[in-house]
């Protein structure tokens, strides 16, 4: 770890993939990334002729990495395509290491904007997202045990 990585924590992984509409790619779309852990911080890219897009790993610098507490940072992408607006990812990401999303592989998402919405879990963290990723999910909890 170098000396510039000292206190921080990452909100949101470096993310990348490709964007489509019923199979075909979204070109030029707007992303807005928003990770929230004390307060918003927000950086937007722009999606090329292929549909691909890449953000690069949200950091923030903050004491309480040292104190005995628990992380806790929000997350959400929203595409902007032809005037509608597309929630490809919600989720609240519980460990302050890089790529927990993705335990620990590269970040890398197909989002269908067409598609339905899934819900699981990774490490804990509950996602809900337009997007597939090479990650196995937490095993699903059977609540008629409680």
């Amino acid at each position: 770890m170098a000396m510039s990585d000292v206190g921080k924590v990452c909100l949101f992984s470096a993310i990348s993939g490709v964007i489509t509409l019923d199979g075909m790619p979204v070109t030029s779309a707007r992303l807005v990334r928003i990770g929230d852990r004390d307060g918003a911080k927000t950086d937007e890219t722009t999606t090329d002729e292929n549909g691909y897009f890449e953000f690069p790993a949200m950091l923030e610098r903050t004491i309480t990495k040292f104190l005995p507490m628990e992380f806790v940072a929000s997350q959400e992408i929203i595409v902007h395509y032809n005037n509608q607006e597309y929630s490809i990812w919600r989720a609240v990401k519980r460990n302050p290491a890089e790529n927990t999303e993705s335990r620990g592989k590269p970040f890398i998402v197909k989002c269908e904007l067409s598609g339905e919405e899934t819900h699981l879990r990774v490490n804990n963290s509950p996602i809900f997202t337009l997007c597939s990723w090479d990650v196995e999910p937490d095993p699903k909890i059977n609540m008629e045990l409680f």
